[in-house]
């Protein structure tokens, strides 16, 4: 009896211990599966993160990108070109032009219509500053004429330079008004105003607005005196042609100095006016410039 109960206990002791057995080894395959799952989640956490990061970046990108145009359609608002109704380019972009006394530093400047004389005999709109601009192009070529000229010298004598368009519509609106003579006597004694426009005295554009085209004479540096040209800077007459006959011969060799320096160093010049001097290749040929004459011009396009 006792045997049969020792060997009965035996029994259900091996029956235990082998569901024990088959309990861990059926568990160890789950174990293992959820161990391996485990570093897939990860993976699929560092990938949820590197995408949401990834769009972080292609916001930001998206952001910088909208902020370059915004930057780009205010730059184009402020250099803006347009067309006239007389069908001519105008435009306020001022970054291909240089302060005349930087470029040229041995110049004189006598801006004439910053001042009151000139043939208007009031300040002209458009000139805030007795400044001289020019286009880079020209400003460099000038600069070989000064040069050129100091060697011989003489300094260059600036009245005028770059004329923005608000200064033209002035011309033409004073040529209109056929009761104001003030400065007769001294500018167009010989003429009627009413003749300006005929013989292109006064047009409705100039080729100073196209910033390559500069007014001068010449100082003499042993006198201090500018050199005596036989007229006077915008005289409205055949006296200011460059080949005028009835000047003494100092006068008109005086006047072919200047020519001389000018074309050498590619500068076309007026028939018209002994003063008066265009690059040839000038940059803008087809550009009429409006910004004022003052300092925020040029450093709004610095």
């Amino acid at each position: 009896m006792d045997n049969g109960i020792s060997f009965g206990r035996f029994v259900v002791l091996c029956s235990a211990l082998c569901l024990l057995v088959f309990s861990l080894i059926a568990c160890a395959p789950a174990q293992e599966a959820a161990t391996s799952s485990a570093p897939a989640g990860s993976e699929a956490s560092a990938s949820a993160s590197a995408e949401a990061s990834a769009s972080v970046e292609a916001s930001a990108s998206a952001s910088a990108e909208a902020s370059a145009s915004t930057s780009q359609d205010a730059s184009a608002t402020s250099s803006a070109t347009v067309t006239s109704e007389d069908g001519v380019e105008l435009s306020d972009d001022s970054s291909g032009f240089v302060l005349l006394s930087e470029a040229v530093p041995d110049a004189i400047l006598e801006i004439r219509y910053y001042s009151t004389y000139n043939f208007v005999g009031e300040r002209i709109n458009g000139y805030e500053e007795p400044l001289a601009f020019l286009t880079k192009e020209a400003a460099a070529a000038l600069k070989e004429v000064s040069d050129d000229v100091m060697a011989k010298g003489y300094r260059l004598k600036i009245y005028d330079a770059y004329r923005p368009q608000e200064a033209v519509s002035h011309f033409v609106e004073w040529a209109q008004d056929e009761n104001d003579t003030r400065m007769k006597q001294y500018f167009y004694p010989e003429l009627e105003k009413d003749v300006l426009f005929p013989q292109g005295y006064i047009n409705e554009h100039s080729g100073h607005s196209r910033g390559s085209t500069v007014d001068l004479t010449l100082f003499d540096m042993t006198t201090e005196k500018e050199v005596d040209m036989g007229g006077t800077f915008d005289y409205f007459g055949e006296l200011s042609h460059p080949d005028y006959a009835d000047i003494t011969e100092e006068q008109y060799n005086n006047r072919m100095i200047l020519r001389e320096a000018m074309l050498a160093h590619g500068f076309k010049p007026l028939d018209e006016e002994w003063w008066h001097f265009t690059l040839e290749d000038e940059p803008y040929p087809e550009t009429y410039f409006t910004f004022p004459v003052n300092s925020e011009s040029l450093a709004a396009a610095a």
